[in-house]
């Protein structure tokens, strides 16, 4: 091993400490480059219009493609993981509105890139000056793709990232640094014959195993749908009115799910108490009180209303 090897593998395991101690649950490492193989199934996927009305799906394709884009000189793409999986969960009757356990608490924008600030500020009081930017879905990242590069996982039939000690309920962010690093290994695909997560969406969002049709996916119209939500999938929400967690929720591999250790991602205490009458009575007021640093703020009250009128329209039919 060189000198430079060795300092490459330094670097690295001061990353990985470091990131452990502000609390991320998992840090891996890939050498910066242009996704090769990510290229030609991106552009099957936009020409299939997968991706409906989310067009900045198919802005800076290139810059989607290679972090080098994105950051001049980018030697290293560093990913970690930020479980969100609650300890204490919305109820769950039969009548009762769901939303994604991922908007339970404080938006995770905010939570990972504070972390992700943290981390690179200590990597560079450490070795000096680096060049590098933090990343949560606010730039043309591949977050899924480079996690599964950097160690932390396969992407499962639903798409997400699987994880085999802990599932899938967790957020992902990257640094892009101008530094080299030891880069980590792809672990194997874990999924083999097993199809629980394409036969449980209720909408057929899960085209074929590794393919979602986003423009058909719950979370998609619950979400980034801005219009009216069609009438074929109606009676399909099972009472989802932000995101959906099903296929996920069926995923065997959360069986290894465990509480989150972020206290901003616990369910808020006015939220815990929602009745159904309570979310179909939301006032402006309420909505900004409950909701003021979660990420159901994107829906605005207005979307929030829509979805859940949808989804009673649909029970009564």
């Amino acid at each position: 091993m060189t000198t430079e090897d060795l300092t490459n593998q330094q670097r690295s395991q001061f990353l990985k400490a470091k990131a452990l101690e502000l609390g991320f649950d998992y840090c891996g490492i890939s050498k910066a480059g242009f996704l090769e193989e990510e290229a030609p199934r991106l552009e099957e996927w936009l020409s299939r219009n997968y991706h409906g009305q989310m067009a900045w799906m198919a802005n800076h394709f290139d810059k989607r493609l290679d972090p080098r884009k994105l950051v001049d000189g980018a030697r290293s793409v560093v990913t970690v993981l930020l479980n969100y999986y609650p300890e204490q969960q919305l109820s769950n009757n039969e009548d009762d509105y769901k939303i994604s356990k991922y908007a339970y608490g404080t938006d995770y924008h905010y939570v990972l890139k504070d972390k992700l600030k943290a981390l690179l500020n200590a990597l560079r009081e450490e070795v000096g000056e680096v060049g590098g930017r933090a990343f949560v879905d606010s730039a043309p990242v591949m977050d899924k793709v480079w996690a599964a590069r950097s160690g932390l996982g396969w992407v499962g039939k639903h798409t997400n990232l699987l994880n085999r000690d802990m599932g899938s309920f967790f957020f992902i962010g990257e640094l892009i640094l101008d530094l080299d690093l030891a880069p980590d290994g792809p672990v194997k695909d874990y999924c083999g014959t097993c199809t629980r997560c394409v036969d449980a969406c209720p909408t057929g969002a899960i085209t074929e195993p590794y393919v979602v049709d986003g423009s058909k996916c719950i979370s998609y119209f619950t979400i980034e749908l801005k219009e009216a939500i069609p009438d074929d999938v109606r009676g399909q929400f099972d009472n989802w009115v932000f995101g959906c967690d099903i296929c996920q929720d069926v995923c065997p591999w959360n069986r290894f799910a465990r509480p989150h250790q972020t206290p901003e991602f616990n369910l808020s205490p006015e939220l815990a108490h929602f009745s159904r009458k309570d979310w179909e009575e939301i006032t402006e007021e309420v909505f900004k009180e409950v909701f003021r640093y979660s990420p159901v703020k994107r829906t605005k009250l207005e979307g929030l209303k829509r979805n859940i009128a949808f989804v009673k329209l649909g029970e009564q039919e």
